[in-house]
C-alpha cells in the first residue's frame, strides 16, 4: 500500500549518464580520442617514428609509380598518400595498417578513367610539325576529375554499408575468390606496364577481351622498342630484384628495411637529368610535378551516375584486403579490429580523398609488413609518414621531374612478386578442395578475359553458385552406435560400430531447404531400403479390397434379412447350419450366418499390415538427425509433415533429434506440430530418442479382437 501522503516521483536520469553515453560515442565513431590520451609515449613513440620515415620513404615512390595505374599525373599519388592516411588516423581502428595505394585499386581506377577519357578524344594538329599530337594536359585534366568523382562515390558507398552495418558483405568474398582476383589483376597491372618498359605507345582498349586485345597490340609494337628506355628497365628490374633479396638476407641485421626503391629513384633521376634522357634518347620522363597543397574542391557531379557500379566494385574489393589485413594484424598482436568501423574509416578516407582528387585507397600488405618489422605499434607511425609525403609535396617532389616513368614501372611490377605467387595456391586447392580450386580459376579467367568489374560480378555469382551446387549434393548417412557409447557416426566412415535393430538413424551434411529438400526424401527412403510409396499402394489396395467384400457381405445380408422376413410370413423356419465364430463351432440359420460374417469384417477398422496380409518393414523407428538445420522454409517443413505422415501409414514411428532451438521456434510458427505430431517427437540428441524408441517398442503390442456379439 501506499501512502496517500506522499508523492512519488520518477528517477530522472543523470547527467553523467549522458555524458557517458555521448563520449562512447564519440569515441566509437572517433577511436583516436580513445586511445590516443591512452598512448604510453616512452614504449611506443621511438619505433612509431622509425616505422613512419621508413613507410614514408617507401610510400613516396609507390605512390608516383600507383598514380601511373590510375591515369593520373604523378603529384596525385603523393595527394593520395598524405589525406587519407591522416583522415584514417582519426577514424581507424587497426595499428598496424599502411594505408594509401594499392595496385589492384589503380588499375581499377585507371580503367575507368581511361574508358570514359580515352587519349583519342584529345588528338590534335601541331601546327609547326604538321603531326597529331595528344593534349596530354587536358586529357589528364578530366582524368582527374572523373577519378575525384569515383573515390567521392566511393567513399560514401563505404560509409554508408558501415553505418548500416553491412561490414559482413565482405564474407562473401571467399579466400580462394581473393586471390585469384587479386592475381588477375597483377596480370592487368603488369600488361598496362609493359608499354612503359619497352617505351611503345599502345592503343587503348575496353570491355571484355580487352586484356587479349592490348596483348596482341603490344606484341605487334615491340619492333618499334625504345632501346634506352629497355635498358633503363631492365637495369631498374635488376637492382630492384637484387636489392630486396640482399634486404630480406641480412634483414635480421638490419635495424630498418632497406629503402630500394627509394635509393633507385634517387639514383635514376640523376642519370636521367645528367644524360638527358628525354631528349637524347627519346625516354618518357615524370615531367613537372606541382609542389604545395590543392585546396579542397567538389568533383564534377554530371558522371556521377555512370560512376555507381565502378565504385561500388572498388568500394568491396578495397575493404575486403584492407579488414583482411587488419585483422590478420589484430589476431597477431592480440587487439580488436571493428569490421564497420574499418568501413566507415576508409569510407571517410575516401570522401576526404575524394575533395583533394586522389583516387581510391585501401591497405598494402608491403608497406604494412614493414611498419609492422621496424617496430610500428600504432597509427601514429601512419600520421609520420604523412609528414614524410608532406615534405616531398612541399620541396622535394619538383626534383623528381626527370624521373623515367620505365622506372615507375619497374618498381610496380617487382612489387607484385608476392601476387604471382599466388599461383602456388592451385596445387594446394587441388589437394584439398577442387571446388575451391574451381571458383579460383574461374575467377582468374573471367577476370582476365571480362576485365576487373565483369570479373568480380562473374567470380561472385559463380562462387555463390558453387555453394548452392554443393548444398545440391549432400552427403547421406544412417548413423551407427559406437559400442559402449552415446556416440553415433556414419556407418560406411567407421569400422567399430553397430547399427541398432529395428532403428535407422538419418542424417545429411547440409541443411535442408525448398532446393534439396526432394533429394532429402529419396536418401532417407534410399538410405532405409524402404519402397514407402509401394507400401502405401498396396496397403490401399488391400484396404480397398476389404471394404469391397464388407460391403458386398452387408448387401447380401440386407437381401437374407428381407428373404427371412417373407418366409417368416408365409413358411417355415429356415435350416439350421453351423459356422466358425472366434474359432468355435456354432449352429445359427443362414441369415445369422451372413451377419456374423458382416460384423467380423466390420470390427477390424485398424487395417493393419499384418491383418491385410502385407509383410510389415523389419524397423519400427526412423530416427532424423537435424544437426545440420540452421534455418527451416515452408518447403522443408512440408516435407518433414510427409515424412510423419507416409512412414507413419506404413507403422514405422518418425523421431527428430538434436534440432536447434531457433528451428523448433520455426517448425512451431510454420505450424508443424499438431495432433499427430507434437513435441514428444523431439529430442535434443540422438542417443535420448534411441533410448526411447528400444523402450517403447517393447513395450507397445497390438492386439486385435474380434467377435460375434449376442451369440
Amino acid at each position: 500500500m501506499f501512502d496517500s501522503g506522499k508523492m512519488l516521483t520518477l528517477k530522472q536520469p543523470s547527467d553523467n549518464c549522458s555524458r557517458k553515453k555521448a563520449k562512447s560515442s564519440l569515441e566509437k565513431f572517433f577511436p583516436v580520442l580513445h586511445w590516443l590520451p591512452k598512448y604510453p609515449v616512452r614504449e611506443w613513440l621511438l619505433g612509431d617514428i622509425i616505422a613512419g620515415i621508413s613507410v614514408g620513404i617507401i610510400q613516396m615512390p609507390q605512390g608516383l609509380a600507383y598514380s601511373l595505374l590510375a591515369a593520373v599525373p604523378p603529384v596525385f599519388g603523393l595527394y593520395s598518400s598524405f589525406y587519407p592516411v591522416l583522415t584514417y588516423f582519426l577514424f581507424g581502428t587497426s595499428r598496424h595498417v599502411s594505408i594509401g595505394g594499392f595496385a589492384v585499386l589503380c588499375v581499377m581506377i585507371g580503367n575507368v578513367a581511361e574508358d570514359m577519357v580515352p587519349s583519342n578524344f584529345f588528338i590534335e594538329v601541331d601546327n609547326i610539325t604538321n603531326e597529331t599530337v595528344i593534349n596530354t594536359e587536358m586529357r589528364d585534366r578530366m582524368r582527374v576529375d572523373v577519378v575525384a568523382s569515383l573515390t567521392l562515390i566511393t567513399g560514401i558507398i563505404q560509409v554508408l554499408l558501415g553505418l548500416t552495418q553491412f561490414g559482413f558483405v565482405v564474407n562473401y568474398l571467399s579466400g580462394p575468390l581473393v586471390c585469384a582476383y587479386t592475381t588477375a589483376a597483377a596480370l592487368h597491372v603488369t600488361l598496362s606496364q609493359l608499354k612503359y618498359i619497352f617505351g611503345v605507345n599502345v592503343k587503348r582498349y575496353s570491355g571484355p577481351a580487352s586484356f587479349i586485345f592490348t596483348f596482341i597490340d603490344l606484341c605487334t609494337s615491340l619492333a618499334k622498342t625504345n632501346i634506352g628506355t629497355l635498358v633503363v628497365s631492365i637495369v631498374s628490374f635488376v637492382v630492384l630484384i637484387a636489392a630486396k633479396r640482399i634486404s630480406a638476407t641480412f634483414s635480421s641485421r638490419m635495424p630498418v628495411p632497406f629503402p630500394s626503391e627509394f635509393v633507385v629513384l634517387i639514383i635514376s633521376t640523376a642519370i636521367s637529368a645528367g644524360v638527358n634522357l628525354n631528349s637524347q634518347y627519346n625516354t618518357d620522363v615524370v615531367g613537372a610535378i606541382q609542389t604545395g597543397l590543392k585546396a579542397p574542391s567538389f568533383p564534377r557531379s554530371d558522371n556521377i551516375g555512370t560512376l555507381v557500379g565502378s565504385a561500388f566494385a572498388i568500394a568491396v574489393v578495397g575493404y575486403g584486403l584492407s579488414i583482411s589485413l587488419g585483422k590478420m594484424f589484430g589476431m597477431k598482436h592480440g587487439y580488436s579490429v571493428d569490421s564497420n568501423q574499418e568501413l566507415i574509416a576508409l569510407g571517410m578516407s575516401n570522401l576526404v580523398g575524394g575533395f583533394f582528387q586522389c583516387y581510391a585507397i585501401s591497405s598494402s600488405m608491403s608497406r604494412s609488413l614493414i611498419l609492422e618489422s621496424t617496430g610500428g605499434k600504432s597509427q601514429v607511425s601512419g600520421a609520420i609518414s604523412a609528414l614524410v609525403i608532406l615534405i616531398v609535396l612541399l620541396k622535394i617532389g619538383e626534383l623528381f621531374q626527370q624521373l623515367p616513368k620505365a622506372v615507375l614501372a619497374a618498381i610496380v611490377i617487382v612489387n607484385l612478386v608476392g601476387m604471382y605467387r599466388q599461383f602456388g595456391d592451385t596445387v594446394t586447392l587441388w589437394k584439398t578442395n577442387k571446388a575451391e580450386l574451381l571458383v579460383w580459376v574461374v575467377t582468374l579467367l573471367s577476370t582476365v578475359l571480362l576485365n576487373m568489374d565483369m570479373g568480380l560480378v562473374v567470380s561472385l555469382g559463380f562462387s555463390l553458385l558453387t555453394v548452392i551446387f554443393r548444398t545440391q549434393l549432400p552427403h547421406y548417412s544412417i548413423l551407427g552406435q559406437v559400442l559402449h557409447s552415446d556416440i553415433y557416426r556414419d556407418m560406411e566412415q567407421h569400422k567399430e560400430i553397430e547399427e541398432i535393430p529395428g532403428i535407422k538413424i538419418f542424417k545429411s551434411s547440409t541443411t535442408l531447404y525448398f532446393a534439396n529438400s526432394e533429394q532429402y526424401v529419396n536418401a532417407l527412403i534410399k538410405k532405409t531400403s524402404i519402397d514407402v510409396s509401394k507400401l502405401i499402394a498396396a496397403k490401399r489396395k488391400a484396404t480397398a479390397k476389404w471394404e469391397k467384400k464388407v460391403n458386398q457381405l452387408r448387401d447380401k445380408s440386407k437381401k437374407k434379412e428381407k428373404k427371412r422376413d417373407l418366409k417368416a410370413k408365409h413358411g417355415p423356419l429356415p435350416a439350421i447350419s453351423t459356422v466358425k465364430v472366434n474359432d468355435f463351432a456354432v449352429n445359427v440359420e443362414p441369415a445369422v450366418q451372413l451377419n456374423c460374417e458382416y460384423s467380423n469384417a466390420n470390427t477390424r477398422e485398424d487395417h493393419s499390415l499384418t491383418a491385410l496380409g502385407i509383410k510389415k518393414p523389419q524397423i519400427h523407428s526412423i530416427i532424423l538427425d537435424l544437426s545440420t538445420l540452421n534455418f527451416v522454409d515452408s518447403d522443408s517443413i512440408k516435407v518433414l509433415k510427409n515424412i510423419f505422415k507416409d512412414f507413419g501409414e506404413i507403422e514405422i514411428n518418425v523421431y527428430l533429434a538434436c534440432c536447434q532451438y531457433i528451428v523448433i521456434e520455426q517448425l512451431e510458427k510454420g505450424g508443424f506440430f499438431g495432433k499427430e505430431i507434437t513435441k514428444s517427437h523431439v529430442f535434443p540428441s540422438v542417443h535420448d530418442a534411441v533410448v526411447h524408441c528400444t523402450t517403447t517398442s517393447g513395450t507397445i503390442a497390438e492386439v486385435q479382437k474380434t467377435s460375434c456379439g449376442g451369440l
